[in-house]
């Protein structure tokens, strides 16, 4: 018989572990995950791929590129807080149209600090819209060219923020994998003309997605991942007021979320930037004292996961993964590590570089 969880920080730890699909039953596809969680990080083309992995059961990476490149059910884009994430397509009109004008005064000023003036920006972004429009996709190598030789400064950073500026107009995504390139895509060909966003609806269907996959939290908590005001991520939660419980900690939950207490999940290897380190304000209960070995300077590295808590951080070379305990480990929570790993390895397939 399961012992129930005593410490209150811990159960709060194995609520968000069930609503992250990390515990309990796990989603059936690739598309399902992103349902769920709504926006998965994916700067780290490897730590979104396994994301799904520890989602779900049986699939392989290449699952995600077909959804990528065939299906075009998924697509890669920056939106809230300006990082990438892994969404599906029919979740991005509505995220890119609530998530990125907080942004675009920090991408003008970010251009401007890399040298590109506004008149270069417009006719950076021109050439980006017209390359895609006559040539399809292509990629970041592609269109650096192009960029380039429209007489717009590509030096230093400047070329990713003017990538980053026509993505936050809504007007290129991350289309198809061609290769081990990622290929940028018209927004208008890659999935056709975005139905109209009405901006409170968009706003309640934030906040009950957003709960589904990182319940309980706070509204700083929504505010934060999403990178919305504060009063915007209210005004969401207000709209659901009906849907959501109040909990005496402070926190609210959806309503129809199953009242019996969560378990905590076998241990796992979680990828660089998974979704666990990023859905809320803090997450000192997941990294405890080890938070400066699995995150700094902005890097997040794979870690491992055992009864909730960070345990470990490991690495993948040639095929090989090696894990790396912050203490000793139990012999049955190492063994399930390495079982865990092998399924790393059986997911990624050809893919040997480094995590």
């Amino acid at each position: 018989m399961r012992r129930p969880i005593e410490d209150p920080g811990l159960r709060v730890v194995a609520e968000r572990l069930a609503a992250q699909l990390l515990s309990g039953p796990r989603a059936a596809t690739a598309e399902g995950v992103a349902e769920h969680l709504l926006a998965i990080q994916a700067q780290d083309p490897r730590g979104a791929r396994l994301a799904v992995r520890a989602r779900t059961e049986g699939l392989s990476a290449s699952a995600v590129d077909h959804a990528l490149s065939v299906e075009r059910s998924l697509l890669i884009t920056s939106l809230g807080r300006g990082t990438l994430h892994l969404v599906r397509a029919e979740d991005y009109p509505w995220l890119q149209a609530l998530t990125t004008p907080p942004l675009r005064s920090g991408s003008a000023r970010r251009l401007a600090q890399e040298g590109v003036s506004p008149g270069a920006t417009e006719r950076g972004v021109a050439v980006i819209e017209r390359s895609l429009a006559e040539e399809g996709p292509l990629s970041r190598a592609q269109l650096r060219d192009r960029i380039a030789a429209a007489g717009v400064r590509t030096e230093g950073q400047a070329f990713i923020h003017v990538l980053f500026e026509a993505s936050l107009r809504g007007l290129i995504v991350r289309g198809p994998m061609i290769g081990s390139d990622h290929a940028f895509a018209l927004v208008r060909d890659w999935l056709g003309a975005p139905a109209p966003v009405q901006r409170d609806r968009a706003l309640a269907e934030l906040a009950r997605r957003y709960l589904r996959g990182h319940g309980p939290a706070a509204d700083r908590d929504l505010a934060r991942w999403a990178g919305i005001p504060l009063r915007d991520a209210r005004g969401g939660l207000e709209r659901i007021a009906s849907e959501l419980v109040q909990r005496p900690d402070g926190l609210v939950d959806l309503r129809s979320r199953a009242a019996a207490e969560a378990p905590l999940p076998p241990p796992r290897l979680l990828g660089a930037f998974d979704p666990l380190l990023h859905g809320w304000c803090s997450r000192e209960a997941i990294l405890q004292e080890h938070k400066q070995i699995v995150t700094a300077n902005g890097v997040f590295r794979p870690f491992a996961l055992v009864r909730g808590r960070a345990v470990a951080i490991w690495s993948i070379r040639a095929g090989a993964i090696t894990i790396s305990p912050f203490g000793r480990l139990a012999i049955r929570d190492l063994a399930a590590l390495e079982a865990d790993a092998r399924d790393v390895r059986r997911f990624l397939e050809d893919d040997a570089g480094p995590a």
